[in-house]
């Protein structure tokens, strides 16, 4: 059984709006979040074999945190410029291309193209994936990691605001 865990970088600072976007930060809450959600993967024992991110600085940095918490080995991260810059038929390419090399996958990118995957892959509508959102899903069958509309089972859908709430009430 393979996994596939879409991941949408956390929260970005604007406080030099200056920056070139490639080079925005995480902010405080940003990084917070990255290792809370990495904690929460590793309470559900779930362990990365390849973690895959865009090369901008907030999703290195996403990526970084999260391997951190759910005890991966940052040895394990890719940046893969199709992350930043494509659409979500180049995340379904580099899923297809990955499928024989891992059994556990976290791709860690932008929106619009993360919440259009997610949405695809399991035929559920998200409307939007929040910042640090991870949508978890498992692929049975001959082929895994196919790129076919419904092809990934839902796991779960969380986000960092849905802890903030729980914590609330």
């Amino acid at each position: 059984m393979k996994q596939l865990f879409l991941i949408r970088h956390a929260k970005s600072s604007w406080r030099q709006p200056q920056l070139d976007d490639l080079q925005r930060p995480l902010n405080g809450r940003g990084k917070k979040n990255a290792r809370e959600m990495g904690l929460r993967l590793a309470a559900m024992a779930v362990q990365p074999d390849l973690i895959v991110a865009s090369p901008a600085k907030r999703t290195r940095k996403t990526a970084k945190e999260i391997a951190r918490g759910c005890g991966g080995k940052e040895t394990l991260l890719r940046w893969h410029d199709d992350l930043y810059f494509g659409s979500p038929a180049s995340y379904l390419e580099l899923l297809v291309r990955l499928a024989a090399e891992v059994d556990v996958l976290f791709l860690v990118g932008h929106n619009p193209a993360i919440t259009e995957v997610a949405e695809f892959l399991t035929g559920s509508r998200f409307g939007n994936i929040p910042t640090c959102g991870v949508v978890g899903l498992e692929y049975s069958g001959q082929e895994p990691f196919t790129a076919a509309e419904g092809g990934g089972k839902l796991l779960f859908f969380d986000f960092p605001a849905r802890w903030r709430d729980a914590s609330a009430g």
